[in-house]
């Protein structure tokens, strides 16, 4: 059986600036490895999901998500935002 491809996207969403969130970067293999590489130096939490990674692979840097992910990829920000150390318990 062969091996699959590593492959890595990163979402960016700022509310003031954008409608959805965006790919800020995407790629396979060795940049697959790198991307993850600068966002764990960076103290961003790198979250593995094979099948997400294929589909919002797909898409150009500067693209939105598609409607069809904003479920699933709210609920990852929400995990993200939870595990947030910066941010204080109101």
């Amino acid at each position: 059986m062969a091996r699959l491809k590593s492959k890595a996207t990163a979402l960016r969403f700022l509310p003031s600036r954008d409608n959805a969130p965006k790919v800020v970067a995407t790629g396979e293999g060795s940049l697959a490895l790198k991307i993850e590489q600068l966002a764990k130096e960076n103290g961003i939490e790198v979250i593995r999901d094979p099948h997400l990674a294929d589909t919002l692979g797909r898409l150009t840097v500067g693209a939105e998500i598609p409607e069809e992910l904003y479920k699933v990829v709210s609920v990852l920000f929400r995990y993200l935002w939870d595990r947030d150390p910066s941010r204080k318990e109101m």
